[in-house]
């Protein structure tokens, strides 16, 4: 499972020129996984193929419009629960200090919860522990996948993948919760910047002493409902 994790991880990274340059090398592992089904395989080579088939630049400005400018497809998995609230700053504190507890270093400025990254520490676990930590965000998973299939994004065979790999299914409730909370236009920049404003996350100390383990990270991924942000014009009125 840690091969097709990596793969997936990987996949799901900011298409630059260095994953453009090993994705024949990524086709390869693909290939080579037999733990994954056949159509799990086919569907990471035809996601892989598809950014291979590309230009960079390209490849790009559609990672940027998919998962940086529309916040209910975001790959940052707290996003989705705790939006700008401060409880997101806690709970990136709790997950960072769990990669910590377990060797896993991240660099200065990397958001613990951004999925490539989940997924790369996840490859370093037991098969135990990542069906644990992965099926606790399913919920965010199922409805990232659910919102890339409606746009027909080959993207979405990378969320079916990880969804396969978690052997379950997602908390229905949770799930359709976060369903409910409607896309925004990529193209409103004044949304997306109201979308976007948040407390800046500082990690290091302050952060307690309780340790962020499985209970703790289904604590922090808990479904939660929270009204669309207010534009400028309703701001005023």
């Amino acid at each position: 499972m840690a091969n097709a994790l990596k793969i997936l991880s990987v996949l799901l990274s900011y298409p630059s020129a260095d994953l453009g340059a090993a994705l024949p090398e990524i086709e390869a592992a693909i290939a080579a996984d037999t733990r994954l089904a056949a159509d799990d395989r086919a569907r990471l080579a035809a996601l892989a193929a598809d950014i291979a088939g590309r230009d960079t630049y390209d490849a790009q400005e559609r990672y940027v419009s998919l998962f940086d400018r529309t916040r209910t497809l975001s790959l940052h998995l707290f996003e989705h629960v705790h939006g700008e609230s401060r409880d997101r700053g806690q709970a990136m504190v709790d997950l960072a200090q769990m990669y910590e507890r377990q060797g896993f270093d991240i660099e200065p400025g990397e958001m613990p919860d951004y999925l490539p990254l989940f997924l790369e520490y996840l490859s370093t676990q037991s098969d135990r522990e990542v069906h644990e930590l992965l099926g606790q965000t399913l919920h965010i998973v199922a409805n990232l996948r659910t919102r890339l299939l409606k746009r027909g994004s080959i993207y979405a065979n990378a969320l079916l993948v990880l969804e396969a790999l978690a052997q379950a299914a997602p908390e229905q409730v949770a799930l359709d919760e976060l369903l409910e909370v409607p896309d925004h236009d990529p193209d409103d920049l004044e949304a997306l910047d109201l979308v976007w404003q948040s407390e800046a996350v500082t990690f290091g100390g302050g952060a307690g002493e309780q340790a962020c383990g499985p209970d703790r990270l289904r604590m922090q991924v808990r479904a939660a409902r929270r009204p669309p942000p207010q534009s400028a014009a309703q701001k005023g009125s």
